[in-house]
């Protein structure tokens, strides 16, 4: 018996990559699952419900179950037919996977109001909208489990992703929200920032020899890699598990520290413009984040 029998998944953006292998195993590990795909371009662009029935297609040969879903994440109607599947189909919900997205990447200057919204509206407002849709079986049941895929891009920092690190941060905060708020009701909220190749990584640019190596580190990282853990969050193993952030690189499984104040100063009568120039600025220098630091800097070695 798997580790998700009789349980549904919902996982958005499963039709290919890391979406996909995460169905396919959660199917293996005993689930019913509805694979969620709009199947557009990278950037957003189309529709095509193929690669989310392939999806579904594979899962079926290999003895599980599985239906399709073409909806857009980005629209809230289409959203709630995700979790609508699942009920229809299967007859509950147990976990959603907020795993779809794409990318725009533009440095800062250049990034139009159209690139930060489309990329807002699918990952960030996305997962609000299929989350929002699956709250009130999770909360008639007492218990559910959200996995949302955020990003170092937004934890750490990256060149030309203003739009898609300040979704990614914005996970992380709807989802110690949503794990706050739904605690009593037996419901968990976790975070996941993969590293993985896949269509959406293949478009980061490759033209310094840092950025080729930096791409050729991820050519090493499989899809398939990122998908035990979240079959474990999704799982009753996983029951004392929430509000937390992960990462997967590989072989390897990270957990995340979250902001916490690190130094402080009082001063009793109060602070000047002038005291903080001359007393707090000196005193805190320090400890200053690396204003220059990306995510390639922290995880600059090779896989493991």
């Amino acid at each position: 018996m798997g580790m998700l029998e009789g349980k549904v998944v919902a996982i958005t953006g499963a039709g290919r990559g890391v979406g996909r292998e995460i169905a396919l195993l959660c199917a293996k590990e005993g689930a019913a699952v509805v694979v969620n795909d709009l199947g557009g371009s990278a950037e957003g662009e189309g529709a095509d419900v193929g690669p989310a029935q392939e999806t579904v297609n594979d899962i079926k040969a290999a003895g599980g179950r599985a239906v399709a879903n073409g909806a857009s994440v980005a629209d809230p109607a289409g959203a709630a037919t995700i979790i609508e599947d699942a009920v229809k189909n299967f007859g509950r919900i147990d976990a959603v996977v907020n795993n779809a997205g794409i990318l725009r990447d533009r440095i800062w200057h250049k990034l139009s109001h159209e690139d930060w919204n489309a990329v807002i509206d699918v990952h960030l407002n996305g997962c609000f909208n299929v989350s929002k849709a699956a709250t009130p079986y999770f909360k008639d049941q007492g218990s559910g489990s959200f996995i949302h895929f955020t990003s170092t891009s937004g934890l750490i920092g990256n060149f030309g992703q203003a739009n898609y690190s300040a979704a990614k941060l914005g996970i992380v905060g709807l989802s110690q929200s949503i794990a706050l708020d739904m605690a009593r009701a037996g419901v968990r909220s976790n975070c996941i920032a993969p590293f993985a190749w896949s269509r959406m990584t293949a478009t980061i640019p490759s033209t310094t020899p840092e950025e080729q190596a930096r791409v050729e580190r991820f050519k090493t990282m499989s899809a398939d890699k990122i998908a035990p853990l979240v079959a474990f969050l999704a799982s009753d193993a996983a029951a004392e598990v929430s509000n937390q952030v992960f990462g997967v690189r590989k072989n390897e499984i990270f957990l995340f520290s979250k902001p916490r104040p690190i130094r402080s100063m009082q001063k009793s009568e109060g602070w000047t413009v002038e005291s903080i120039a001359n007393e707090f600025l000196p005193a805190v220098r320090g400890s200053f984040a690396n204003p220059a630091e990306r995510s390639g800097d922290v995880f600059g070695y090779d896989p493991i």
